[in-house]
């Protein structure tokens, strides 16, 4: 039996319905980031820190199912269209994004010309967007559907944690700990403190934990079937989309448009205002 058909003992005792070789392909699959054409059996090593060996059979196999194809010249692989293929399909069947769209636009038309807005779900530790209206401006953030936010420092995500179950929030900070152990302490500190603001004023920030330039809020959505959380938001470049602005001028029309695709209306009772910058 090779590498890839075999789960580690530690795996198999927590879960034996695991297929560790199907875990390693999709690994692969998402060492492609946006704006990378071609990658190397060494660069994806790398970044899946799997075995070169391991990873010259899982090209090899994805290429066969047409995820991926290799460059003869370069040796080198690029995505192929069997991944458009998933991509589109579950774009498809996010009814969610269509409601969005109409709504996100709403909020761009406000007045701040910088401001941008999106839809987002989670997918392990990050935020995918899946639905976007980018700003009215050329100077605007380079988002759009597909884009990648991390759970715990985005507004977005932050969201996402706060309108969970607990249940299915003590698995994500399971995971957490287990994959970047020196940052748990770090983002539970964040995820309580996202906590209280969104119970004081029903929203999540994140003004430069992201990224420095970057100022945001944002709002959890229920899908209509309960069954998932997504998570709406604006935000823009902070030298032109200030904190208190965003509190005071769009959190109320963020909680609107939530409200509007959620099916739990309404918000918690806030103990205080929006903070003024």
């Amino acid at each position: 039996m090779t590498d890839i058909d075999m789960a580690s003992s530690e795996e198999e005792a927590k879960d034996r319905n695991f297929v560790t070789a199907l875990a390693r392909g999709l690994d692969v699959l998402r060492a492609f980031q946006p704006g990378e054409s071609q990658l190397s059996n060494t660069d994806i090593a790398e970044r899946t820190g799997l075995p070169k060996p391991t990873i010259s059979r899982l090209t090899h196999t994805l290429c066969k199912l047409d995820y991926l194809v290799a460059d003869a010249s370069s040796g080198n692989y690029r995505l192929g269209a069997g991944v458009l293929r998933l991509g589109f399909g579950v774009l498809s069947g996010l009814e969610m994004a269509d409601r969005a769209a109409d709504l996100l636009k709403s909020l761009i038309e406000g007045p701040n010309s910088y401001v941008t807005a999106a839809l987002g779900e989670r997918h392990r530790l990050e935020v995918l967007y899946v639905a976007v209206q980018r700003s009215r401006e050329n100077v605007t953030l380079a988002m759009h559907v597909g884009s990648r936010l991390p759970l715990f420092e985005s507004a977005m995500g932050r969201a996402i944690l706060v309108a969970m179950s607990e249940e299915e929030r003590a698995s994500v900070f399971a995971d957490a700990r287990a994959e970047e152990p020196e940052l748990f302490d770090v983002r539970m500190e964040m995820y309580r403190a996202a906590e209280a603001e969104f119970r004081a004023h029903g929203f999540c920030s994140g003004y430069g934990d992201w990224r420095k330039d970057v100022n945001g809020i944002s709002v959890p959505v229920h899908a209509l079937d309960d069954r998932r959380i997504f998570a709406v938001n604006v935000g823009g470049p902070s030298f032109h989309v200030k904190k208190k602005q965003l509190e005071t001028q769009y959190a109320e029309k963020l909680i609107e448009v939530s409200d509007m695709l959620s099916s739990r209306q309404g918000r918690p009772e806030r103990e205080s205002g929006p903070t003024s910058d």
